[in-house]
């Protein structure tokens, strides 16, 4: 395994190897309409390299440097981009054991992702190895049902962050999984989980009549949907009034587009996941008008590396 600061380097200097990449949605709007483009993870499970050759599944495919690149190919040719994750960063190959989470949230953070939330995985190495390895993170992560208060992560996880992309509002708030029987108790410790839709309820009723947000998004790692009667993503879409976008973890579904739910209001939510170990880069763009309404939204997955 090569000294973490030579991978970091060579990862970060732009000779970042070669993909295929499928042609990226040509602006069609006109002068007057400003376009957002939103870039997606989940579930990346330390995947830093490609799979390997001899995998029985996805040889040869993934890998942070190839994800680099085509973020950055992205921001070459679009002004407002955003990238964010929905959790599970940590854990999956031994550079999460040799490092411990410090090398994929510094290469995530080279690639300039904007915000994450946090997954059951992350909490592999306990509120300490979480905290610990924070200080590498370029960027915020963001919850907003799980309480801190009294742990070593108290102050450290923020509940919400507005972004601002040319006069245009995005609040983003983030909703994680239950931990009880899914974590062990000493990992996560006194957290307090508090239920997802009404956390959500809560949160997007404040970013949109508070914060004037012209755009919600939601980094969730509750799960796209279950065959059991269980707190999903699908659930949040169809039971919420103002999120409109919904960015997935957790059950490693790959989606081939953007799935499309009709909530409270009448209005449509897109609920996105992208499998898991970074072999799909999701997108989403949306055009608004010049005072900020949201006009038109186009969608597809953006390059699988092959």
């Amino acid at each position: 395994m090569q000294n973490r600061r030579t991978f970091i380097k060579k990862l970060g200097a732009g000779s970042l190897g070669v993909f295929v990449l499928s042609t990226p949605m040509q602006a069609f709007a006109k002068s007057e309409l400003i376009q957002l483009t939103i870039l997606h993870t989940n579930d990346f499970h330390s995947h830093i390299d490609p799979f390997p050759k001899d995998a029985p599944r996805n040889a040869g495919e993934g890998g942070m440097a190839k994800r680099a690149a085509l973020i950055q190919k992205i921001r070459n040719e679009q002004k407002n981009v955003l990238v964010f994750d929905a959790g599970d960063i940590f854990q999956g190959t031994p550079y999460f054991n040799y490092f411990k989470g410090e090398l994929e949230l510094k290469l995530m953070t080279e690639m300039g992702y904007d915000a994450a939330t946090i997954g059951n995985h992350d909490l592999d190495n306990g509120l300490e190895g979480l905290d610990s390895e924070l200080k590498n993170a370029g960027f915020p992560f963001i919850n907003s049902n799980y309480n801190f208060p009294g742990t070593i992560l108290a102050g450290k996880i923020i509940p919400f962050k507005i972004f601002r992309k040319q006069g245009i509002k995005i609040g983003v708030y983030g909703l994680g999984i239950e931990l009880e029987g899914l974590v062990s108790r000493q990992n996560y410790g006194k957290i307090k989980y508090n239920d997802p839709l009404e956390t959500a309820l809560r949160m997007e009723k404040f970013l949109k009549e508070e914060k004037k947000a012209n755009l919600i998004v939601c980094l969730s790692h509750l799960g796209y949907v279950y065959k059991e009667k269980k707190i999903s993503d699908l659930n949040i879409a169809a039971e919420t009034y103002h999120t409109d976008l919904i960015i997935g973890g957790h059950t490693h579904t790959f989606l081939k587009k953007p799935d499309s739910v009709t909530n409270k209001s009448g209005q449509t939510v897109l609920v996105n996941q992208v499998g898991f170990g970074g072999l799909i880069l999701g997108r989403i763009d949306y055009f608004f008008e010049k005072d900020g309404k949201k006009f038109i939204y186009r969608s597809h997955a953006s390059g699988s590396y092959k």
